[in-house]
């Protein structure tokens, strides 16, 4: 058999074996004793056919630059060029070929052209935001740079609220100017002010004449005597000790604003003065004052607070509770107290002994409230005994308290005991604002040291004031102001200025 028909026969059963078939060919490297393959154009070529360009000197193939990759096909021994390792990399497309072994022609040189897509090398921009870099981690490394600071400076951004429209602001000629004051000096010598007068050159010393003009009579016995031995010409003043007296109603004469003051008078102790005490402070206030003052009897059992003044009325604490809703004005509640003549008014406390029912918390409600309503400063004469349910409602609406205590042993560590009390059950603020009158009235005063006891007292309270004895009210009676020693009255004045000093001038203050 020639060669051209070795050719065919390999040929067909090339294209029988799969007319459809594919095979990819890229970078042929193949090295055979019968064929060399040449890299640079990826053209395989035979040595039979080398041999007869050379014998012809006509080229059997080419190969194209574009890519395109020629097959030569060795008539003398086709088998390592077609068996080599050609399938691997070469692609051959064949579409739908019919083979007929007897009419096909096939040339001695095949050239199969196959357009490859160019690589790209692309990477999408979302990609390549989020791509985390190919560094190869070290566990063993540590980056021992200095941290850096960086400031950031924040500026606020204020937000101006809507300004409302200035008004127009009126302005005032000032008066003429004048380098010299007009002065009364100027006035009396007959000169005239070049400018208007103020209201305050109209005082008393220019209006009135100086013979129309009379001071007060001078209170002591050298100033009144001067006075009166001159046929009132010479007023030299009042004496040092009528002036302090003064100071002192002054201070008593303290105004308040927002209702009604409430100052109950207390201890753990019966006996040791407090209706005394009570009486006092009452009439001390009501005579320095130009107000209302009332005392209130509100000891549970039968006390003796009306008995200090001339009964005017036998009503008690009971009819008030009882005709409360009746009372509409003033006038209706002095029908139901005494009134003494330095107009305290006291309100006396139940003495039929066939009551059943006490007077009790709400009972003392009723009561103060119509107080309050009428008068400025309202005293409480409690009951003996701390505990009762009188006391819880005296307490709450206290403004200050006065603790009495007496002039023995016993009666001065019960007024301790009353403070102690009083602190234990939320009342500090009450003990410290308080006042102790030290009643040295009682017996066995002379041999105590008072001292020792006002010592102790005055690391707890406010003030002290000793209350010094006088017949009038160790007789239990009817106690008459006026009729009081001096030294007896000085120290209830006394004590009604602390009193008052310890109460709020504005409620709520």
């Amino acid at each position: 058999m020639d060669n051209k028909s070795k050719n065919e026969k390999r040929t067909g059963q090339l294209l029988e074996s799969d007319a459809t078939s594919a095979a990819i060919v890229t970078d042929v490297d193949v090295t055979d004793a019968a064929g060399i393959a040449d890299p640079a154009d990826g053209t395989v070529e035979d040595d039979t056919a080398a041999n007869d360009e050379a014998n012809t000197g006509e080229p059997e193939s080419d190969a194209s630059d574009d890519g395109s990759i020629d097959v030569v096909v060795d008539e003398a021994d086709p088998e390592p060029a077609l068996a080599g390792e050609l399938a691997d990399d070469v692609l051959v497309v064949v579409e739908d070929a019919q083979v007929d072994d007897e009419d096909i022609d096939v040339p001695e040189i095949v050239t199969i052209t196959v357009d490859l897509p160019e690589t790209v090398h692309s990477v999408p921009e979302d990609e390549v935001a989020v791509a985390i870099d190919e560094v190869t981690i070290n566990p063993g490394f540590v980056d021992t740079a200095s941290p850096g600071t960086m400031s950031i400076t924040v500026v606020p951004t204020f937000v101006l609220p809507d300004q409302e429209p200035e008004s127009e602001v009126q302005v005032i000629p000032d008066l003429p100017s004048n380098d010299h004051a007009y002065t009364r000096r100027d006035r009396l010598s007959g000169q005239v002010s070049d400018a208007p007068e103020s209201a305050a050159m109209l005082t008393a010393e220019r209006l009135l004449e100086p013979k129309g003009r009379r001071r007060p009579v001078p209170q002591g016995g050298w100033p009144r005597f001067v006075y009166e031995a001159s046929f009132h010409n010479i007023n030299i003043g009042d004496s040092k000790k009528y002036r302090a007296r003064k100071l002192v109603d002054m201070r008593i004469e303290r105004e308040f604003e927002g209702g009604a003051r409430f100052v109950p008078i207390l201890t753990r102790k019966g006996g040791v003065g407090k209706t005394t005490v009570t009486t006092l402070l009452g009439m001390a206030l009501a005579d320095a004052r130009d107000d209302r003052i009332i005392a209130i009897d509100a000891n549970p059992d039968r006390g003796t607070l009306a008995e200090r003044v001339n009964k005017q009325t036998r009503s008690t604490v009971r009819d008030v509770v009882t005709r409360a809703a009746s009372v509409v004005g003033f006038t209706d509640f002095t029908t139901l107290v005494s009134r003494d003549e330095t107009r305290l008014d006291i309100l006396a406390s139940d003495t039929d002994p066939m009551l059943s029912e006490a007077f009790d918390e709400d009972d003392y409600n009723v009561v103060a409230d119509l107080a309050g309503r009428f008068y400025s400063i309202v005293l409480t004469d409690c009951g003996t005994g701390i505990v009762h349910s009188v006391m819880r409602a005296t307490l709450q609406r206290a403004d200050s308290v006065v603790i009495v205590s007496g002039g023995s042993v016993d009666e001065a560590r019960l007024a301790s005991e009353t403070l102690t009390w009083l602190e234990a059950n939320g009342y500090g603020d009450l003990v410290r604002n308080a006042v102790v009158a030290l009643n040295t009235a009682t017996q066995g005063t002379n041999l105590i040291k008072l001292e020792e006891i006002e010592a102790h007292f005055n690391s707890r309270v406010r003030q002290i004031v000793r209350i010094p004895y006088d017949p009038q009210l160790a007789a239990g009676s009817v106690v008459s102001y006026k009729d009081l020693k001096q030294l007896t009255r000085d120290a209830a004045r006394e004590l009604a200025a602390l009193v008052v000093e310890g109460l709020p001038v504005r409620r709520g203050a």
